[in-house]
């Protein structure tokens, strides 16, 4: 599949509370992975783990290819040990006293194809889970 995921959603929640939720380390921690290296600055590198309940579980090594504050994040996503490598880009955009958040992954034909964690159904269940649930959320104190 060489289509982009894209996620849209509209955020009851101020730009900069929704952009603190993306980029402090504290925030991601209770809504995102644990991601303790994590730096909003082009060039930083950080890993964390995870993978399906009961299953394997991945390193995931990323590098923060782009900040734009208060409207974009962008880093890569690669896997420790294969091929491939994706890209995870948040964007937002204030929308009256809410934000508009895109989320866009391109790159997951690069991943390994014969290994089904890596299957684009998984992505678009986490990254669904992630943009309608965990995050939504967080930001309304839940």
């Amino acid at each position: 599949m060489n289509q982009p995921l894209i996620f849209e959603r509209i955020l009851d929640a101020p730009i900069d509370k929704v952009w603190s939720a993306l980029t402090n380390v504290a925030e991601m921690k209770l809504w995102y992975f644990d991601v303790p290296e994590f730096k909003a600055e082009v060039g930083a590198v950080f890993t964390f783990t995870g993978g399906p309940d009961g299953g394997p579980q991945y390193k995931h090594v990323c590098k923060v290819t782009d900040v734009e504050h208060l409207k974009k994040l962008a880093y890569t996503w690669t896997y420790e040990g294969y091929e491939g490598e994706s890209v995870v880009t948040w964007e937002l955009s204030v929308e009256g006293s809410q934000t508009r958040l895109k989320l866009t992954h391109t790159g997951l034909e690069t991943l390994p194809a014969s290994n089904p964690d890596f299957a684009v159904k998984n992505f678009v269940e986490g990254w669904t889970y992630f943009t309608t649930k965990a995050l939504p959320e967080y930001l309304a104190g839940k």
